[in-house]
């Protein structure tokens, strides 16, 4: 798995694509629990679920159908004064729907594990993606602070914190130059 540190990073960086009247504390915290929340599934290490069981790590609960009925939680319950269906709902639920299934995506690209299992419980095959650079990351707390937590972390920099930070970048002066473009547009006729 990649670390709860780069799940909350990326969650935080897909935040910035809100608009800023959403962008709230309740908001941030919101996105980083939804991205995070998938590894609690390492509880069933200790109720005797097997690792690849429907249940195990990396399966049902890295699941695109998880991160569904994630967002619909999140959503109903984080912002009830949003109307279901209205503009502002829908673009809550696309963002805690992307942050939770981005927990997987990350996951399948690190170099351990069985896989995820992106389509249970239709299909409970375990995928990787092709390239996959980024180390595994302990599972625990006090693995995580050694040498190859450390290793874990100078790859996810590397692989992940840094092409998130370019992309996020990008797109905010792309939006910016946008921007400017339709408040002051060029008058060719001088």
């Amino acid at each position: 798995m990649a670390s709860a540190f780069t799940h909350a990073f990326v969650a935080l960086a897909i935040g910035t694509f809100q608009s800023a009247s959403i962008r709230t504390t309740r908001f941030f915290i919101l996105s980083m629990f939804c991205a995070i929340v998938p590894d609690l599934d390492v509880i069933g290490f200790f109720a005797g679920v097997e690792y690849g069981d429907l249940f195990g790590h990396r399966g049902m609960t890295h699941s695109l159908l998880f991160a569904f009925m994630l967002a619909l939680v999140t959503v109903r319950f984080g912002f009830p004064d949003h109307r279901s269906g209205s503009a502002s709902w829908c673009w809550l639920f696309l963002h805690f729907f992307l942050v939770t299934a981005s927990h997987g995506v990350l996951d399948a690209m690190t170099n351990g594990g069985l896989g995820v299992a992106f389509f249970a419980p239709f299909d409970e095959t375990r995928y990787f993606f092709p390239w996959r650079p980024v180390k595994v990351s302990p599972i625990g707390i006090w693995s995580f602070f050694s040498l190859t937590g450390l290793l874990v972390l100078l790859s996810e920099a590397l692989f992940i914190w840094l092409p998130t930070l370019v992309l996020v970048k990008s797109v905010q002066r792309i939006c910016l130059w946008r921007r400017q473009k339709r408040e002051h547009p060029i008058d060719i006729a001088q």
